[in-house]
């Protein structure tokens, strides 16, 4: 942003959202502050709109947000053993944003592209383990040893069932899908548990592990910034800047 008219034009942009109730700019630090319960990947996505590129310093409270970059963790082979040449087995396809609004209930804006059209299933998963991938990421978390009474209050349905279980999204013929869930757990009950996601197809009973394919993709919850817990500008591990930072993930299919 360059001037009051860039503002302008970005702010429009973003008042179009439901549900943005305020936008402040400072064109020194180049910052937006917004305010409102629109989905982050909609409020990214009328930046961009605009002819500019976004990149999401924090969300909600400290302590109270996470993310989760979801990969395939399927390798092509040319038969049943050997990898075909270039393969990679770690494709970003997606990512999971999820902000805790109350002691109970936490928004979670998932954003997929590059896979097969169809309806999938979002599970939080019992384990964090990717060594093997979605395989060692193990069933559906219970969710049972973390439950609250607050949270148990929100839960409608059978209060025994699985509470990984996140809802259905749907692919596009282009590959592209979102959904903005809302769920009853905290934060702090699914740090370091996987995120994953995986076609409605797939056999999801009591106990049961996914497998990996070129449609299943899963990733760590990890806890991101809050609102104003984010003030880097350079990495510190490669000393690029974080526009620097956003193009070379951009090119391995972040979002």
């Amino acid at each position: 942003m360059h001037c009051e008219s860039c503002v302008n034009d970005v702010s429009g942009a973003l008042y179009k959202l439901p549900g943005i109730n305020k936008v402040e700019a400072n064109l020194k630090d180049q910052l937006l502050t917004i305010e409102g319960t629109a989905a982050p990947s909609a409020i990214v996505n009328a930046i961009q709109s605009t002819g500019r590129d976004a990149i999401l310093r924090g969300s909600g409270d400290s302590q109270g947000a996470a993310v989760s970059i979801l990969e395939t963790y399927h390798k092509p082979t040319l038969d049943k053993i050997t990898p075909a040449p270039g393969a990679s087995d770690r494709m970003v396809r997606g990512l999971a944003r999820m902000v805790q609004v109350n002691n109970s209930t936490t928004l979670v804006d998932l954003t997929l592209r590059g896979i097969a059209p169809g309806t999938y299933r979002a599970t939080i998963r019992e384990f964090g383990d990717l060594a093997r991938g979605v395989e060692s990421a193990g069933p559906v978390w219970s969710g049972t040893a973390t439950l609250t009474a607050d949270t148990k209050a929100q839960i409608s349905g059978d209060p025994n069932a699985p509470r990984g279980v996140m809802g259905t999204v749907e692919i596009n013929k282009d590959g592209r899908g979102s959904v903005f869930l809302s769920h009853p757990f905290q934060i702090w009950e699914v740090i370091g548990h996987a995120f994953a996601v995986a076609p409605v197809s797939v056999d999801e009973s009591a106990g049961s592990t996914l497998e990996n394919d070129e449609n299943t993709v899963v990733g760590v919850i990890a806890r991101s910034a809050g609102v104003w817990d984010n003030d880097k500008t350079v990495c510190s591990c490669t000393g690029k800047t974080l526009w620097e930072e956003r193009k070379d993930e951009v090119e391995k299919g972040m979002l």
